[in-house]
């Protein structure tokens, strides 16, 4: 009996401890996702770890990164990056099934390996871990991006997504790239821009937007190609419908006026949140007069 008793104590008390962890793991993570449903991010774990580099591979290098809102983005990068990285992210749930079991069919058939990851799959990943592959990786992954994908708005994700991905090898988000490789701001690339910048996403750290490849621009032509598809920026409209209210709560609207923006490309820029110092803005937008 005692022995059954001293069994009974453990396994509550075992039983206390996992629930408690668990309850503090969803607290740690919480907090953060629920901020940046609101905070712009003044730095990610991918720009930290590029900052400080990897020993023996890769030497730390200054991050060039600046925020930009959802308005002052060109409707041609939100769709480019779109129809090259998850063509059904209006309509998925964060975990695009339907992609995991494409990738997994065609590497069964002999096929290159490919990723099955949406755009939220991919800024959970930007935002709070990092690159190797892991099964914890892959489970924490899945996990924030699901509280991600339950507390924001599609255009926020969309957002956040597009300022801190990387697109060359200290280059972090759209505004910072497109200031780098081709002296304007994210308001006013061109729809090849847009495209090339999308076909860099892969690899950014192999890919050179500012010298192309023939591989990166025969990718950045299927990216037009799809961009057309889609039904042009006009197929952005779908996140206010996902969506159903914009990033302050209200009725959404975002989408249309980002659809908007491609017959008004002279808006400036906004600076957003200003980044930590080791962060460098040094490619101001060219004066065309």
């Amino acid at each position: 009996m005692a022995r059954r008793r001293r069994k009974r104590r453990f396994t509550r008390r075992a039983g206390r401890f996992v629930l408690k962890t668990l309850l503090l793991l969803l607290l740690v993570t919480l907090i953060p996702v629920l901020s940046l449903r609101w905070l712009n991010p003044p730095v990610t774990s991918y720009m930290l770890l590029r900052h400080f580099g990897t020993p023996f591979e890769r030497p730390p290098c200054a991050i060039e990164y600046r925020w930009t809102d959802w308005r002052n983005i060109s409707p041609d990068l939100a769709l480019a990056v779109i129809a090259a990285e998850d063509q059904r992210f209006p309509r998925h749930h964060g975990l695009d099934f339907e992609a995991i079991s494409d990738a997994i069919q065609e590497r069964m058939d002999g096929g290159r390996i490919r990723g099955g990851s949406t755009i939220s799959q991919q800024l959970a990943k930007n935002l709070f871990l990092w690159p190797e592959r892991s099964w914890l990786r892959k489970a924490l992954e899945a996990y924030l991006t699901v509280l991600i994908e339950l507390s924001w708005p599609k255009q926020r994700i969309l957002e956040v997504y597009l300022n801190v991905v990387q697109f060359g090898d200290c280059t972090f988000g759209v505004e910072a790239a497109s200031r780098k490789f081709f002296h304007e701001s994210a308001a006013g690339v061109t729809r090849q821009q847009a495209a090339l910048l999308a076909a860099a996403l892969p690899n950014p750290s192999r890919f050179q937007v500012d010298e192309p490849s023939a591989y990166l621009r025969e990718r950045a032509a299927w990216i037009l190609r799809q961009m057309d598809s889609l039904g042009g920026p006009a197929y952005l409209r779908q996140l206010d419908a996902s969506s159903g209210r914009d990033n302050n709560g209200l009725p959404a609207s975002g989408a249309t006026a980002l659809v908007r923006l491609a017959a008004d490309r002279s808006r400036t820029t906004g600076t957003g949140n200003e980044p930590p110092g080791w962060i460098h803005d040094n490619h101001p937008v060219q004066s065309s007069g």
